[in-house]
C-alpha cells in the first residue's frame, strides 16, 4: 500500500453516471486505465465516493442532480 498524499478528485456530471448512480474506476480518461480491476463507485447516497484501489475520489459537480434517485 502506498500513502499517496496527492489524491485525485474527479468531478462528474449526472450524464457521466451509469445505472443507479455509479461511475466506473479506472475511467477511460486515466493514463493507466488498466492499472486495477474495474470497480463501480456509488454516488447515489452523498454525491461522492472513493475507489478502494487507487483512492481516486469521484464527486458530482456542484448543482448536478442524479435523476431517478429515490
Amino acid at each position: 500500500m502506498s500513502n499517496s498524499t496527492n489524491t485525485s478528485i474527479v468531478e462528474v456530471s449526472a450524464a457521466d453516471v451509469q445505472g443507479p448512480g455509479v461511475v466506473a474506476c479506472p475511467n477511460p480518461k486515466m493514463a493507466l486505465w488498466s492499472s486495477h480491476p474495474k470497480v463501480f463507485i456509488d454516488l447515489s447516497h452523498d454525491g461522492q465516493g472513493k475507489c478502494p484501489y487507487c483512492g481516486t475520489v469521484y464527486k458530482l459537480k456542484a448543482g448536478e442532480v442524479l435523476h431517478g434517485h429515490h
